[in-house]
Order: structure tokens, then sequence, then C-alpha cells
């Protein structure tokens, strides 16, 4: 269905002064094609003289094309991506010359390379080059004029791509070069090529740089427009000619471009929003591992490829403050509510965070001073973070081909990792042709093909449908079980956690405020955020002779009370929790009168969150027919119970 658009009627006082803005522009342009003797074109074109000056432009515009990307990707990378001292002067200095009148720009070239210049003399001494007067004087101011456009455009594309490509593709393995020429310019090409072609039709249609820096000799400097300039003063006809074959040019680059100048990647097939189209179903889970001998062509990954043990010892400080210890093969969920510091945490053993800083050893090597690609660290971001503008197969490839593995063995052991995780159909499509939950599965073989020594997961199966993400979760049982190294899972589903892990570490502020096996975590949670988590109800407060006085108000009778004073964290199941229409007799000693605020489903029983005057709120754990019985609805007016024996302690 067509979206329908509304069309905005513009007030008369802004659309006037817009008609006679584009007619001032357009007057000009039609005043060259009215002029134009259309019967003398052929002629006054193939003159040998615009000939030769057509060659020189090309020439001296193409190398100050070359110079410009030589001199001005580095220099717009510089501006996107490094944060120094000095960098609005920097950027000031690149916009100077298209704001600069040519002429000025000419006279500051002479002042600076010509042979009374500051490095004229030395460049004429020591390398023999006089650049005024000469071609490469022309190249020079060229590109003196040109430049600017290729970085401000390219400069504007770099910022606007995600950097987390980039951080990830480190992760794998790559330098900071390969980055660079593999993932970064080709996922800025479109701002590159746009800026590239401003620049070469700049610098084909420079004038006033070029006659005041490098003359207006024929042949040798003499560039198109300054022959425009000639022609005028005798035939102005022929002047005309030679200015529409200049503004033709330029008119089909900037139709080509389409706006495209402004420098904003195209992210070809990055997955933005999962496809409506329903997830496919995965293949199923191998029953047995396969041959793993050096003859399986096409087996899954050989554990030979991952052999080796590489505990794990981090002291991280800055905004994460904690000491972290794992042997080989443990795996650790992490988990906390919002901005306890979990992402920071793995970004802080990447080595890509100043928020924090981790004194990392993996095995016997300490790897602290290490850049990230050259730890061994391989991370899987909440987006997945794969490459457009490679297939499925290539981007799971891609960090064996970082390590220097043939590309027939990296793309072999890359399509058995995808056939493992049930996506190895999809092998030869591109992000942009994948589901949410595929493109996940996808980028967690990447990270797996990498044969790391420390995995690092960020929410990697929040992507995936139930169904998917119990496969993918066997998938990664099965492999971690083997794994020579530590890997840490930030989760927010408790049932990863458990499933997982052989470790809870509970963050908060940054702190370690629980670091226990699951079923310890579960039963004595130390957070009142993991409790929820968990399903439970977490009330903290002051131990007292008779009970926990709440922190918000009201109190709580146990069965075990704590030494008096001491912080402690009440923890009740919901469905310890009993729901009354009247108040009820018997042995509660916990009994409070509230209001059903929500009821919500979970699998075939109802949860009830009832808010209470005396107390928390409250979340009960019924039945269908319970709550059928009960008459319950929201804003019902009930009672609810807790006996002392039903609450949990957990000294804070």
């Amino acid at each position: 269905m067509s979206r329908l658009r509304t069309r905005t009627r513009p007030p008369v006082a802004l659309a006037l002064p817009a008609l006679l803005a584009v007619a001032f522009l357009l007057m000009p342009l039609i005043g060259i094609l009215v002029r134009t003797p259309w019967g003398d074109l052929g002629e006054h074109l193939g003159s040998p003289g615009v000939v030769e000056a057509l060659k020189l432009s090309l020439l001296v515009s193409l190398w100050a094309l070359g110079l410009s990307l030589v001199l001005g990707v580095p220099l717009a990378w510089l501006l996107a991506r490094v944060e120094f001292k000095g960098k609005a002067l920097v950027r000031s200095l690149v916009l100077l010359p298209m704001v600069l009148p040519p002429t000025v720009g000419g006279v500051a070239l002479l002042l600076g390379f010509g042979r009374r210049g500051l490095l004229g003399p030395w460049l004429e001494d020591s390398f023999g080059i006089t650049l005024p007067f000469h071609t490469s004087g022309a190249v020079v101011a060229a590109t003196f004029v040109a430049m600017p456009f290729l970085v401000i455009s390219l400069e504007g594309a770099l910022g606007g791509l995600k950097q987390s490509y980039e951080e990830t593709a480190a992760s794998l393995g790559a330098s900071p070069v390969r980055v660079f020429f593999t993932v970064t310019l080709p996922m800025v090409a479109p701002g590159l090529v746009a800026g590239a072609a401003l620049t070469w039709a700049r610098a084909l249609g420079e004038f006033g740089a070029t006659i005041t820096f490098a003359g207006n000799l024929p042949g040798t400097t003499q560039t198109l427009p300054l022959q425009v300039y000639l022609l005028l003063q005798d035939q102005p006809e022929a002047a005309t000619s030679v200015s529409l074959l200049l503004l033709a040019i330029a008119m089909a680059v900037l139709i080509a471009l389409r706006g495209r100048w402004t420098g904003t990647p195209i992210d070809r097939g990055a997955v933005t929003t999962p496809r409506t189209a329903p997830e496919e179903a995965p293949a199923p889970a191998p029953a047995a591992e396969p041959d793993e001998g050096p003859g399986a062509a096409g087996a899954a990954p050989t554990r030979s490829a991952q052999t080796g043990h590489w505990p794990l010892h981090a002291t991280v400080t800055g905004f994460n403050r904690l000491t972290l210890a794992a042997e080989p093969g443990t795996t650790i969920a992490v988990v906390g509510e919002n901005g306890a510091g979990k992402t920071t945490l793995l970004r802080a053993l990447l080595g890509l965070t100043p928020r924090a800083h981790a004194d990392l050893r993996l095995g016997d090597a300490d790897v602290t001073a290490l850049p990230p690609h050259k730890r061994q660290v391989a991370w899987v971001p909440q987006d997945g973070a794969l490459f457009p503008h490679l297939s499925a197969l290539a981007n799971t490839a891609y960090g064996l081909r970082a390590r220097s593995v043939p590309r027939a063995d990296a793309r072999r052991e890359a399509q058995a990792w995808l056939d493992r995780l049930g996506v190895g159909h999809l092998a030869q499509r591109r992000p942009s042709q994948l589901s949410g939950g595929q493109a996940q599965r996808v980028a967690l073989a990447r990270a797996l093909a990498a044969r790391p020594r420390l995995l690092l997961l960020d929410e990697p199966l929040a992507a995936l449908d139930q169904t998917t993400r119990a496969h993918v979760r066997h998938t990664l049982r099965t492999h971690l079980a083997g794994f020579g190294g530590v890997c840490l899972i930030v989760t927010h589903d408790p049932v990863e956690a458990v499933s997982l892990a052989d470790r809870v570490l509970v963050l908060a502020d940054g702190r370690a405020l629980q670091d226990a096996p699951p079923a310890e975590v579960s039963r004595h949670p130390r957070s009142p955020w993991v409790a929820r988590m968990l399903g439970r109800n977490a009330w903290p407060g002051t131990a007292s002779a008779d009970g926990l006085a709440l922190a918000a108000g009201g109190r709580l009778v146990v069965a075990e009370a704590l030494p008096e004073g001491d912080q402690a964290l009440a923890i009740i199941a919901p469905e310890a929790v009993s729901v009354h229409r009247d108040r009820p007799g018997g042995s509660p000693r916990n009994v409070w009168r509230g209001t059903v605020r929500e009821i919500t489903a979970v699998g075939s029983r109802l949860r009830v969150l009832i808010a209470s005057p005396d107390a928390p709120d409250l979340v009960a754990e019924i039945t269908s027919d319970a709550a059928a019985e009960l008459g319950l609805a929201d804003g019902a007016e009930v009672w609810t119970s807790v006996k002392a024996t039903e609450v949990t302690l957990v000294r804070l």
C-alpha cells in the first residue's frame, strides 16, 4: 500500500523569493545555451588549441584527484575518528581554500612553493623541482582548491558510519590498516565516490589559483578554463562553446551524484530492522559431533583449530572496578540493570573504551598492552555488526582471513560454522537479505570461527524467536563445553543465564555485587533487579528484632531473623503469595490489603501485580481457575498473605 503524502502549500512570502533565487541561478545558464553558436560548435571544440587545453585539463585534474585521494582520505579519517588538540583548526584549514578568492590562493601558493617562497628554493636545490610555470604547478594549484571537497564529503560519510563495524573487525584479528581497506572504505564508498567526482570536477574547472601560481603557458599550464579566458578577448563565440563544454561536464557530474555529496554512508545491507518474512526454521542440531579428521572436507570446525587452554585473569579499573578470574571452559553470564557496566566491562576487556581499563591475562600471555586485533578476544555486539558489503560466508571467514588462513581453508571452516548454526544455506546472502535472527546467528558463527581465546557475547540471542533461540542455545552450549577459553555473555534472559553459564556475575554501578553459580544466585540473589529478573519479589530493608524494616515502608515478619541493623534483601517467590478476597485467618504472619494493578499471562499461569499502601508492590502467581474464582480484574480490592517461612533473607 503506497503511503499518502500531504502536499504543503508554501506561503507566498517564502515561495516568491525562492522562485527568484532559482531564476537568478538559471539565467546565466540559459544565457550560455541561447548564445552558443550551435552551427560552429564542432569547429570551435575541435580547434587545436581547445583540444590541447582539454588534454592538459584532463591530465591536471586526474593528477589532482590522485593527490587528493592519497592525502585527503587519511585526513578525512583523522578528522572523523581521532580526537586531538587543534582539530577545529585543522578542519578550518581544510575549508579555507573553499572560501578564499582563487587568486589569493594562487598568491599563497607562490609565497609557499614559489622560487622565492618558503619551500621553493629547497625544492629546487634538493630535488630540482620548480612548480611555478610548470604543469606540476597547475596540478598543485588544482589540488589545493579541490581537495577540500573530498575531505568534507568523506568525513561526513565516516562520521555517519557506526564504529561497531570497525571495532568488531578488530576483535576478529584485523589490523587497523586491514580494517580500513576491507571494512571502512567499502562501507563509505558512496561518500568517497561522490567526493572524488566533485574533486575532479572542481580541479577540471580551476582558473584563478592556476593562472596566478602556474601562469598561462600553452601546452604547459593553459588548461581549458584559461583557454576560455583567452578566447573571450578575440573569439567570444568560441569561448561560449568551450564554456558550454565545461558546463555540460559539471552538470553531468552533479546529476550522476544525485545529491550524494552530503557524505551520508549508504548502509548497503546492514540489518536495521528485521525483515517481515517469518524466521526460517533452523536446520536440526547434529546428533553427534561430525568427523573431525583432517580429511573431512566440509565437516564442522575441527577441535585441533581450537586446541589450548587459556584461563582468564583480569583486574578492571575505572568505571568498572572488579577482579575477574576463571578457568578454561568457564562460561560467565554478566547480568545487571541498564547502566550497570555490562557492555563497558566487555569493551574494557577488548581495549576499546577509555571508561575502564583491564589488566588482562589469557593463559600465560599478558595482553594488556596489545591492541584489540592482537588480543584474540572475539566480540559479538548487540546489533551483530555484520559487514553489509560481504556475504554471510565472507563475514564468517573474515577473522580467519585476518589471521592469514588460506582463503579456501577459511571459507571451508566458515561454511562449517554456518552449517552448525543452521544458516549454511544462507552463505551467499548479504546481511540485507537476512532476517534479524538469521543475521544474529551469522554474527555468532563469525565470532566462533575466529578461534578466540576469550569470547565476549553481548546479548547474542536477543533477536531470535523462542524456537530458534533454543536451537542456537543448544549449539552454543555444545561448543562452549569444549572451548579452551573463557566466555562472557551479557544477557537479560534468566534462562540463558541458568542454562549456559557456570557462573553469574551480577554488576551494579560497575562493581561486582555477586559472583556465584546460577543455582546460588537463583536461591539467594543479592540484587533486587536480579531477583525480579528471576521472577521473584525483592524487598530491601534493615533487619530488626522481629523481622525486616522495609526501605519502602512497612515491616516483614520472617522465620529466621538476621542480626539487628544488618542490611538485607527479602526474597519472596510469586507462588508463595496467597491472594484472597477477604482478610485471611490462620497462620500467615504477613497480611496486606491491596489493589490489583495488572494481570499478565506466564505460560499456563497468571501473574498479578498488587499495590498496597502498607507494603511494596507484590507479584503473585496463581492459576487461571483461581483468578476466575476470585473474580480478579484490574482495580479489584484483594488481600495478600505470605507465611514467614516463605521469606528468604539475603544479607547485603
